[in-house]
């Protein structure tokens, strides 16, 4: 089985990931999470800003940038938690009101799927730890704050 095959098998196997036109794309998420076929393979992950989730658009530029600051800082870390060595130091960047954050993977084949769901899982968890209490806010931080205190009940 060539490395390619291998890695399409591996997330055609796993329950998290639904083909379309060039990879997978994450389904246990909030966030555009996304997986391409290439050699490494390509992790992509889309994320709201801060302001782009508060219902009433009163964040503080400076509140805003410090947030994405510490956001930024958090998620250099998104490639430590694959099983492979191999992954690259993501790239994030901000555009509009949305943080992209990408991270190159190649190593184990087979976990390839494992690898690009623990990376979007990451930036979910990071992303969330960032909310800053006392803001009202809209989908999709709205039901993902729903469902962790439902989950702590």
């Amino acid at each position: 089985m060539t490395q390619t095959n291998a890695v399409e098998r591996a997330f055609r196997l796993h329950d998290g990931f639904e083909r379309n036109d060039d990879g997978f794309v994450v389904t246990t998420s909030s966030f555009d999470g996304h997986a391409s076929l290439t050699d490494p393979v390509e992790v992509t992950v889309r994320m709201p800003t801060l302001s782009a989730v508060v219902s009433d658009d009163s964040v503080a530029d400076v509140v805003e940038s410090g947030w994405f600051e510490t956001l930024e800082l958090r998620l250099e870390d998104a490639h430590t938690v694959v099983s492979s060595d191999e992954a690259t130091p993501p790239t994030i960047e901000l555009s509009d009101d949305v943080v992209v954050l990408e991270v190159a993977l190649s190593g184990y084949p087979d976990k390839a799927a494992e690898d690009a769901k623990a990376i979007v899982d990451f930036a979910e968890g990071t992303w969330m730890q960032g909310l800053i209490p006392g803001y009202d806010y809209d989908e999709p931080a709205a039901g993902m704050l729903d469902r962790a205190h439902q989950s702590y009940d």
